[in-house]
């Protein structure tokens, strides 16, 4: 049974509590890799992109944590595998897990090729990938018998259809996401281990460079807070709902998009 907090006092905190973060050297994933570290957890990301995840270890160093990534590519479960027993090794146990890592197309259903490659790859990296670093991850936390947090990154997009770019694969892939999350917030409750997920909508990253002109103004408009999001604010909602703050919460989907989909 996981204990419920008696005062405020460190409620928010996660000293000693170690990370893993899939997608965490880039956008929304580094914005939750640096408020955890800013809160006292170790963070080990799972990544492809070695260049990146040495930019993010820089960055984290300042907050005086343990910081390591480590080479994994979630659509490969033998590769999920390899990561996670690295992980073990090196951080002992596993705490906190953030299925962060996605991908996404722009593209309608009837305008992709034969073989569907945009579809499988999307489902197989936002859906699949998210199941693969769950199981594996997920038996660590069941074995070590101390419970855990665990946030799957999905998207406000699998409750609405986005009018300013066709998008099936994704919304359909965090919409699956989502209901997992429902499903292993069952399955894994007898371990003490909790189950969440995080809706984002639209946040300054990397990404949102590359939104015309007309289309950005278009979202901020719909917004009822005009502004898009920094990631540092997902990353707030993570530190939340992984720590003693959130001890009774699990199998939740918490929006955050500034409001964007009231207003679809």
């Amino acid at each position: 049974m996981i204990p419920a907090i008696t005062s405020m006092k460190n409620a928010f905190d996660l000293t000693g509590k170690n990370a893993v973060i899939t997608g965490g050297n880039r956008g929304l994933g580094l914005g939750i890799a640096v408020a955890m570290a800013q809160s006292g957890a170790n963070i080990a990301i799972l990544c492809r992109d070695k260049a990146k995840a040495a930019e993010a270890l820089d960055e984290l160093k300042q907050y005086g944590g343990k910081y390591m990534s480590f080479d994994c590519d979630i659509t490969d479960i033998k590769s999920v595998r390899a990561a996670a027993n690295e992980v073990v090794s090196d951080f002992g146990e596993v705490d906190i897990l953030v299925n962060n890592a996605g991908v996404s197309c722009f593209n309608e259903l009837l305008n992709m090729d034969e073989e569907l490659t945009d579809w499988y790859n999307v489902v197989n990296t936002d859906l699949n990938g998210t199941v693969h670093v769950t199981y594996e991850f997920g038996k660590k936390m069941r074995d070590a018998g101390k419970g855990g947090a665990i946030i799957n990154i999905a998207s406000n997009a699998a409750f609405i259809v986005n009018k300013t770019q066709p998008m099936s694969p994704y919304s359909t892939s965090k919409a699956a996401v989502c209901h997992f999350t429902h499903c292993m917030a069952v399955e894994l409750g007898k371990y003490d281990i909790r189950v969440n997920a995080i809706a984002p909508g639209f946040f300054n990253t990397e990404l949102s460079k590359f939104i015309p002109a007309d289309q950005y103004e278009y979202i901020n408009n719909q917004m009822p807070l005009h502004r898009f999001g920094e990631p540092i604010e997902v990353g707030a909602l993570a530190v939340f709902l992984a720590s003693p703050a959130a001890a009774q919460i699990t199998g939740t989907v918490q929006v955050t998009d500034g409001g964007y989909i009231l207003s679809c």
